[in-house]
């Protein structure tokens, strides 16, 4: 757990509820849409709710970061067109994003409340949708992976030393590419999506030279949304950061990264995360493959 400035967190508190309010009004808007959707709008409220989701991790509001958590889920729903933003469907968003607002008012209290009902709406509304579409990873292995897909890592690291340690314990369990900053990052991955050979995962350093983390983030977000690849659907995206840097992991959620990973890089808890977001089985990482 990052040891945080006060400061830094009165900052995402507040700025946090100034956005939830901001996806009211947007809520309000995609109900009037009906299923014409606005995917800009969509888009807008779903990285709100992804930002506050991602960085609640950072602050330990982990009661927000799982309310958030479902209400993305449905928000991917509706972007994905298996849900459609019917009235009862926005009134649940917006029960949710009143809650959150209300946790966001006493954070300090806020993992001892209560979510229970509204995360059952929302859990409703996922299980009441168009079953989801299996998702083919860029490698060409459809739904979850495991048997004989391939897992393919991009490992974006400038030290030597936490490169060297990230890339031997990945080839483990993956074809495992390098790149030693976000210029490269991005070439490589652009490169990688015009032969049809995607990365599953991203291992993304955030401070480097020429480009930084946070900026290839971006620009590979971009990449894929040219492509068709949703952020939901595309690469996974782990920052790899220290204690100093809490402000910009803030950031880079804000850009679609996944998750983050605090140096030194616990090999155990990248293992954990790994299984978590479906990239490998808990079969694949045995306890003695850390030791």
């Amino acid at each position: 757990m990052f040891e945080l400035d006060k400061n830094l967190v009165l900052e995402f508190v507040a700025e946090s509820r100034e956005d939830l309010a901001m996806v009211e009004s947007d809520l309000l808007a995609i109900e009037a849409d009906g299923t014409d959707i606005d995917e800009q709008r969509v888009n807008r409220v779903l990285r709100t709710i992804h930002t506050i989701k991602g960085a609640s991790g950072l602050f330990n509001l982990k009661t927000i970061g799982a309310l958030a958590h479902e209400t993305e889920n449905v928000l991917a729903l509706i972007r994905s067109r298996k849900l459609v933003p019917a009235p009862n469907c926005v009134q649940v968003l917006l029960r949710a994003t009143d809650r959150l607002i209300e946790l966001f008012e006493h954070p300090d209290t806020s993992n001892d409340a209560g979510i229970v009902e509204v995360v059952a709406e929302l859990t409703r509304l996922c299980t009441n949708s168009r079953p989801p579409i299996q998702k083919r990873s860029l490698t060409g292995a459809v739904g979850s992976r495991g048997g004989d897909a391939h897992l393919r890592v991009l490992l974006v690291e400038d030290d030597f030393a936490c490169r060297l340690l990230l890339q031997t314990f990945l080839t483990r369990y993956s074809e495992c590419h390098v790149a030693v900053n976000g210029r490269e990052a991005i070439e490589a991955f652009r490169s990688a999506l015009d032969r049809g050979q995607g990365y599953d995962l991203i291992c993304m350093d955030i401070m480097m030279p020429e480009v930084d983390g946070r900026e290839a983030v971006r620009q590979i977000r971009a990449l894929e949304e040219s492509r068709g690849i949703r952020s939901t659907f595309g690469a996974k995206i782990f920052m790899t950061t220290t204690v100093q840097e809490a402000k910009e992991v803030v950031l880079c959620f804000k850009e679609l990264c996944d998750t983050y990973l605090m140096k030194p890089i616990d090999l155990g808890e990248m293992l954990s995360r790994m299984e978590a977001f479906h990239l490998i089985s808990p079969k694949e990482s045995p306890a003695a493959a850390i030791k």
